[in-house]
């Protein structure tokens, strides 16, 4: 599909990013050694040049992989000769780069867990990522506990210290309303009850645009679920199993969240008002680190758990500018701020995202149709 491009199409794309952004600015010598790469490398940024079509990437037969890995250790060795031989003011315009850059990476890093499971899932012999199949869960989530919130006038976004994407500031206030968030993921028994509810055949529950296109998808299940023999069966990066009950329901878009927290009588949350819920708690969960490549059962008890890692979760927030927020200049500026149309902001991470990578203020964003990343539902509800 046009969303996933090839492994080694990342791979490239990353090394572009440091030649293009860093060699091409401040190392005067520098020459690229394949220009043409400027072509097929770049990705969305216009004011960088002209770039080959995203929905044509995987016709890109050359450069051969070895190659790719010829052209990143090319320009490794020029960004360390850079910075060895930079004083101390040109380290100073160079570090805020760099930084984005490894970001960057460690956000196509993610990408291509889901681009692999994507592509593996299209395969009827369904390849194994991972040799090592979890056991099914041997036990099963509690009912869920709706946690209260009073309400509240917060700070919202990230305080300027250390790094950041630009869309997470200017760091704000808001008045977040009263409102309960349940401690917990959605779990896929929970979502099986929706789909025999027929869930997907009762418009009352959706928006306009969402059951429009749930219905020229022909939308049942969860994307990689699969019934055989009257079971659900999905597709992991562990293999091809049957459904776990216990495990958080991914791989949904957000037009099936809301249609789901709908017919649970609830609703999705703000950004700012998981934001809040967030605040005080230790970024810890099921990243990728932990090489489980797939949502965990929540642990139990009746506290905020799986708030960050297992998956990206749905806010109902529109992805929009921060009051006061300024596109840079440039070619950077096309990062994050031409995308603030049309898209959905996610909170928390997922088992694919690297544990270093997460923020408290990190707002990720995808068009509501979108299923192919480890997406899920928190649902949330209002207090009179």
């Amino acid at each position: 599909m046009p969303d996933v491009s090839p492994a080694k199409w990342h791979l490239a794309h990353t090394t572009w990013f440091f030649e293009t952004f860093i060699l091409k600015v401040w190392m005067q010598r520098y020459r690229a050694e394949v220009p043409q790469y400027a072509f097929l490398f770049n990705s969305y940024y216009n004011a960088a040049g002209d770039m080959h079509r995203r929905d044509l990437r995987g016709l890109i037969s050359r450069p051969t992989v070895q190659e790719t890995y010829r052209y990143r250790t090319s320009v490794d060795e020029c960004v360390l000769q850079l910075i060895a031989s930079a004083n101390d003011a040109l380290l100073d315009e160079i570090e805020p780069v760099l930084i984005l850059g490894f970001n960057h990476e460690q956000q196509h890093q993610e990408l291509l867990v889901t681009v692999i499971k994507h592509v593996f899932a299209q395969n009827p012999l369904f390849p194994i990522f991972v040799p090592a199949v979890p056991t099914p869960s041997q036990h099963r989530p509690g009912a869920q506990h709706f946690v209260p919130f009073d309400e509240a006038t917060v700070p919202i976004g990230h305080e300027g210290h250390d790094f950041s994407y630009d869309n997470e500031g200017p760091r704000h206030r808001a008045l977040v309303h009263a409102f309960s968030l349940s401690n917990r993921l959605v779990t896929n028994g929970e979502y099986l009850a929706f789909m025999e509810a027929n869930g997907y055949t009762r418009p009352e529950f959706w928006l306009s645009l969402g059951w429009t296109t749930a219905c020229e998808q022909q939308w049942q299940a969860p994307l990689y679920w699969e019934k055989r023999d009257g079971e659900w069966w999905n597709f992991t990066l562990t293999g091809f199993r049957r459904v776990d009950e216990a495990e958080p329901v991914t791989h949904i878009s957000y037009f099936e969240a809301d249609a789901y927290a709908n017919w649970d009588g609830a609703r999705l949350a703000t950004e700012f008002e998981w934001e809040r819920a967030a605040a005080d708690l230790a970024i810890e969960g099921n990243f990728v680190d932990r090489e489980r490549f797939h949502p965990a059962p929540a642990p139990g008890g009746e506290q905020l758990q799986q708030m960050f890692g297992d998956v990206w979760e749905w806010t109902r927030s529109a992805y929009l500018p921060y009051p006061g927020y300024r596109v840079a200049p440039g070619a950077l500026g096309e990062y994050n701020g031409k995308f603030m149309c049309n898209q959905m902001v996610l909170r928390g991470g997922s088992c694919a995202t690297s544990r270093d990578h997460m923020r408290l203020t990190y707002r990720n964003f995808f068009p509501p149709e979108k299923r192919w990343q480890f997406t899920g539902i928190r649902l949330a509800r209002d207090l009179s």
